[in-house]
């Protein structure tokens, strides 16, 4: 970066006027306020262009892949994708939920009566 001064003016800090300091403040605040601007602005391109390099990406290896492990038809036709998992192995792994389905289902209050 040309033109960053590192070390503060310390004789124009003594010999200068308070409103010459005030001044000098509230230019260095402005300067420091367009830098925010410009910083968030890069911010903003950069996560936009990183997010459209990772879309491109993911693209790119969905086309890798074969057409028939991507999705087979009659799965795409019901809209929910089946998983690769018995209901056996469901009631094994998640005994609290088979118990649930197994009973029949409480009343809520209003419907007891």
């Amino acid at each position: 970066m040309s033109g960053v001064q590192t070390e503060p003016p310390w004789d124009f800090f003594h010999d200068a006027s308070i409103a010459s300091l005030q001044s000098f403040e509230l230019s260095r605040l402005n300067h420091a306020a367009n830098i925010r601007r410009e910083i968030a602005a890069l911010l903003d391109q950069w996560v936009s262009d990183n997010s459209q390099a990772l879309l491109a990406r993911w693209v790119r290896e969905q086309r890798a892949l074969p057409r028939a492990v991507q999705a087979q038809p009659q799965e795409l036709a019901a809209g929910q994708l089946s998983l690769p998992i018995e209901c056996s192995a469901i009631q094994v792994l998640l005994p609290h939920r088979a118990e649930r389905l197994e009973r029949p289902s409480k009343l809520t209050r209003r419907h007891r009566r």
